[in-house]
């Protein structure tokens, strides 16, 4: 299968997610840029990645979101396509109203970084169908700008249908509802602040990322 990965200026893991493509489907995956106006053809996965797009400049994720491979993103995505994006990848998506809610600063004020156990809420998604034996995962967090928000509103329809699929064990950010992934109505999209892409190596210290990579994968 045919995945791809979207670099933007100050993209930092964008060869961290192509680790993972690679290590899960044996297939290097395409990287895109982000004035590419298309996708490639028969892509069937792409990634965001984190890092400091255009260096967080205005919101964290505003100005990518304005980037000419997103508008082919959101057309895309409309038709089904499977979209992950992770940390930063995660800001572009609610700034391109693919996702819900958005991503304020830190409650603490202060950039976190360090291993984060989750609960995984919905382990019946396209990104989380291979934790039908497990319950919480540990991934590393690295981010300024992570704390989840969304109206009451929002955040009744995204609870009531299923779109919460992570929440942190021990809140790091002041997220909402403890908040670290959710995903949009149709499922194919989805997005977290946590790194599932670098707890691919029992040598960075987990192994806990590969399944989710391994559930949407499969089930496309």
């Amino acid at each position: 299968m045919r995945t791809a990965v979207i670099t933007f200026p100050a993209s930092n893991c964008d060869r961290d997610a192509a680790v993972a493509l690679r290590k899960v489907t044996g297939i290097k995956p395409v990287m895109v840029w982000h004035r590419d106006t298309e996708l490639p053809k028969d892509i069937e996965f792409v990634i965001i990645p984190g890092g400091f797009s255009y260096g967080d400049y205005l919101r964290c994720g505003a100005m990518a979101s304005r980037s000419p491979i997103v508008a082919d993103l959101v057309k895309k995505a409309k038709k089904g396509l499977a979209i992950a994006g992770f940390c930063n990848g995660f800001q572009v998506l609610t700034e391109a109203g693919l996702l819900p809610g958005a991503l304020m600063r830190n409650k603490g004020l202060k950039f976190v970084c360090r291993p984060e156990k989750l609960e995984i809420i919905n382990n019946t998604s396209r990104y989380t169908a291979k934790y039908n034996d497990q319950s919480e995962v540990v991934y590393p967090v690295a981010h300024h700008d992570g704390n989840y928000y969304a109206d009451k509103e929002t955040l009744n329809k995204i609870e009531g249908q299923g779109q919460v699929i992570f929440r942190y064990k021990d809140n790091p950010n002041g997220s909402v509802n403890d908040i670290a992934g959710i995903c949009n109505e149709g499922g194919n999209v989805f997005g977290m602040m946590p790194h599932p892409e670098r707890a691919i190596d029992p040598m960075h210290g987990g192994t806990d990322g590969i399944k989710l990579f391994k559930s949407i994968i499969e089930s496309i």
